[in-house]
């Protein structure tokens, strides 16, 4: 194998390799190769065509080139070849117009179908059949997502539940920058402008948890502005929404548990920081909007955004150090004089479920 050839090798494998791990960025899942809806599955169905007609028509064009060299290099030096009298002259005749021809008109064929199905597509997808489905309002910030429902008077953040088998409107925007709303496996991306409010809609088939992603870059830490749909059987998804509307014992002063007297210095804590600048919880005196609503946050399956796993490990070093886990996001690392109000915190805000 020559250099070039090497080469070549090379950077295909390499280019294949970033397209996988692209479609399953983080280790979950994001790929428009399967698709959990009717949304999702409309334009895998329009993707999968227009793959085809490409790979057809590359076919078709290599195939072509391949035998035309062949053709002429078996007839160089012959004399009696038909094309003999025009070599110098260069190749011209019946089969440069059928070539002119069938470059005029097999493109502009396989562009007016595409066209079609593209129009049926994006009837298919539309929301004008989905105005009076459930609306949840999702606003974009660096680098976090706020959902509201405000139908139901549910407010959570980096995650959005929905009952499978159902549409569900979503109305999005941004506080800061553009950014762009994108659950491959549930159906197509849409802007999120400041200012502005956009909308598109998702349907999950079965129950799952399906990957999503900012798809505007946005800054910094675009790439870690992921976001989570679990999809639920309807019963379940009316239970999430009753959970998510009762105030968490903990956090009204001595409506929680017997003996629980870390947690009640915990809540001291977060009372008495800067925490309540920034976050609200409910029922609280913590009303801040900058940052993600911290009400139910032990429920959630991720923290910052899809970055780490929800856990008091990576709670504790979320707090003491975002700087170093996700540089460039606007909150601020937290220093503890004494190291006993770490534990409370934690187990304060662990105690929000």
């Amino acid at each position: 194998m020559s250099s070039r050839a090497r080469g070549f090798a090379a950077a295909g494998a390499v280019s294949a390799a970033a397209f996988v791990t692209a479609c399953a960025a983080g280790g979950e899942q994001q790929s428009i190769l399967d698709p959990a809806g009717s949304h999702a599955e409309a334009i895998h169905g329009l993707w999968s065509w227009m793959l085809g007609i490409g790979a057809a028509v590359w076919v078709i064009v290599v195939v072509a080139m391949v035998v035309a060299l062949a053709r002429r290099r078996g007839d160089e030096g012959d004399p009696t070849a038909p094309d003999a009298p025009h070599r110098e002259a260069g190749v011209h005749g019946r089969p440069v117009r059928i070539v002119a021809v069938a470059g005029a008109l097999v493109p502009a064929v396989i562009i007016a179908v595409v066209l079609a199905m593209s129009t049926l597509v994006q009837r298919q997808i539309a929301d004008a059949d989905v105005a009076d489905s459930p609306m949840i309002e999702v606003v974009g910030h660096q680098y976090w997502w706020e959902v509201n429902y405000p139908e139901r008077g549910v407010v959570t953040a980096n995650e959005i539940h929905i009952p499978a088998g159902e549409r569900v409107r979503l109305d999005v925007s941004s506080q800061d920058v553009i950014h762009s709303f994108w659950v491959p496996e549930l159906g197509g991306k849409i802007d999120m402008l400041p200012g502005a409010s956009n909308s598109i809609w998702l349907e999950a088939s079965e129950p799952g948890v399906y990957w999503g992603q900012c798809a505007e870059y946005c800054g910094e830490q675009h790439a870690l502005m992921r976001i989570v749909v679990v999809a639920h059987e309807p019963d379940e998804f009316e239970g999430w929404v009753e959970a998510q509307l009762r105030t968490p014992p903990s956090i009204v002063e001595g409506e929680e548990s017997p003996g629980d007297e870390l947690i009640a210095r915990g809540r001291e804590v977060f009372l008495s920081s800067s925490c309540v600048y920034c976050h609200a919880v409910a029922g609280s005196a913590a009303l801040g909007e900058v940052g993600p609503d911290l009400t139910h946050l032990a429920s959630r399956q991720t923290l910052a955004a899809g970055t780490l796993p929800n856990d008091r490990a990576n709670l504790s070093a979320w707090l003491l150090d975002p700087q170093a886990i996700k540089p460039g996001n606007l909150m601020p690392g937290t220093e503890f004089d004494d190291p006993a109000d770490l534990d409370a915190l934690l187990a304060y805000l662990q105690s929000l479920e």
